[in-house]
């Protein structure tokens, strides 16, 4: 666990910069990026509350402003939850405003909450050598272990979500179909509290397919039907990838919804 002893100031009065931090970053970005150490160290880990603003601020020896700038971004990001009256906790994909965030499939009838849970069915759960793409984008080998899984995502009785995914076999030891069928909240909540490996951003490529005679029947749609096709590859802290997913979705009954601001 990282010292919450402050490094002495400098003769500004300001705490010493980190090993690479730029000169030029504001003072509410550095302790920003001290409080993502932290995150990724795992001294507070997903749902637990971090220490005070005023606490930090003595820590860091900053004003407790520099602070709450500092964690308004995080929060920003949903790393962190405000609770009112509360304190500020480690966001976790469990909680019901984090755990559709990566998830834009809305179904043309309301919203994702208003579905419930996917029904998932797991057609594949192996371990096996990283092919030379996968292995590039998950910034791996090409000979280290990968978990790869393949499962369909129903909602309502409806397959929806056809979905391909890769995981460093590393971090995802044991990771079982069983697993991945009997958990019922979000996969990426699991993989928090079984695996300790949070999700924090992600990047999509998204392009339209025609399905093919195998997706055709897994998805119980006609063959060359128009699906959405999402590749997805998410990153933990430090900008790690730990998951790139290859995904089919139908849109007859659903569609894609992004917020831009």
């Amino acid at each position: 666990m990282p010292s919450s002893t402050p490094h002495p100031a400098d003769s500004n009065g300001s705490p010493p910069l980190e090993a690479g931090t730029p000169a030029f970053s504001p003072l509410y970005q550095q302790i920003k990026g001290l409080i993502l150490q932290s995150l990724q160290s795992g001294e507070w880990k997903p749902g637990e509350a971090i220490p005070s603003e005023m606490e930090l601020a003595a820590r860091f020896r900053v004003s407790q402003g520099t602070v709450r700038k500092a964690v308004d971004e995080l929060a920003a990001g949903n790393l962190l939850v405000r609770r009112q009256g509360k304190g500020t906790f480690v966001a976790t994909h469990a909680e019901h405003q984090v755990q559709y965030r990566f998830l834009r499939l809305v179904p043309d009838s309301g919203d994702q909450a208003s579905e419930g849970p996917a029904e998932r069915r797991i057609l594949e759960c192996r371990r096996t050598r990283a092919p030379a793409d996968i292995a590039r984008l998950l910034a791996i080998r090409s000979t280290d272990a990968v978990v790869q899984v393949r499962r369909v995502l129903a909602f309502n009785g409806t397959p929806t979500i056809l979905e391909d995914l890769w995981l460093p076999g590393a971090a995802f030891k044991g990771l079982s179909a069983e697993q991945l069928a009997d958990y019922r909240g979000p996969t990426y909540a699991m993989f928090e509290l079984e695996y300790g490996v949070r999700m924090v951003r992600a990047e999509e490529k998204i392009r339209a397919v025609a399905a093919d005679a195998a997706q055709a029947e897994l998805l119980d749609v006609s063959a060359a039907s128009p699906l959405l096709s999402v590749e997805r590859l998410a990153y933990t802290y430090n900008d790690t990838p730990m998951e790139l997913r290859r995904a089919l979705y139908r849109t007859d009954t659903h569609h894609y919804r992004n917020e831009l601001s």
